[in-house]
């Protein structure tokens, strides 16, 4: 059976209770985010605004990748950054991402791995021990994954869109987060804890807008790209 995380379609314009606030104590200005009715397919969609902003809306959740390994959502963007490079501190901005965090036992870390999450989570706070972001890229090569600019490698960012050519347009998305999860760490498979959305701009000082849809985990043999 499908796990439907956000059936924002069927919401009836309001925030499923569900979806909480992501705030980073040191940015002061927030993306917003609201239900809006998508006028193409007549439903409601997450519609999110950054200016020199960054937040998330967050999902905590534990999903089972053994059982339901498929990640599809359909999103859409007004621009891509013009500033915006997944490889530095500087362009690390995205119109739009889909943001997964996993938490695999402690055990499973080497300890430089667990040293060095110490110290990033020193600076910069809650940082997962492992997350994948699959974002619209402004740069980044489509298909091509980097290490996270703050973190390093417990956040990898992978780009499903790039560039300008889809912009305006609402695009479907299908990730095998199994396999993507033991292509960039290896290891044995952790479960999903935690599902976000983010739209940011607050390292490019750019503005941006950036719609959602539905999102969901499936079995494997409906069609799933990777």
């Amino acid at each position: 059976m499908p796990d439907r995380l956000a059936a924002f379609s069927t919401s009836g314009g309001t925030l499923p209770e569900s979806w909480e606030p992501l705030r980073f104590p040191k940015i002061d200005r927030a993306t917003q985010y609201s239900l809006e009715r998508d006028p193409e397919a007549d439903e409601f969609v997450v519609a999110a605004t950054a200016d020199d902003s960054a937040a998330g809306l967050i999902h905590r959740v534990e999903i089972d990748l053994e059982k339901t390994p498929i990640l599809r959502w359909r999103w859409k963007i007004d621009r891509v950054l013009d500033k915006g490079d997944a490889r530095t501190k500087e362009g690390d901005d995205y119109a739009a991402r889909v943001y997964l965090t996993f938490e695999p036992k402690k055990s499973s870390l080497s300890f430089f791995e667990r040293a060095a999450l110490g110290i990033a989570r020193g600076i910069y706070g809650d940082v997962p021990s492992r997350a994948i972001n699959y974002i619209w890229a402004s740069s980044l090569p489509l298909g091509e994954d980097v290490d996270s600019a703050y973190v390093g490698g417990f956040v990898k960012l992978l780009a499903v869109e790039s560039g300008a050519e889809h912009v305006g347009q609402w695009r479907t998305a299908e990730r095998d987060v199994a396999a993507d999860y033991k292509e960039l760490f290896g290891g044995k498979l952790p479960p999903v804890v935690g599902v976000a959305l983010m739209t940011d701009t607050d390292d490019t000082d750019e503005k941006a807008r950036a719609w959602y849809g539905d999102i969901e985990f499936v079995a494997r043999g409906d069609g799933a790209q990777r």
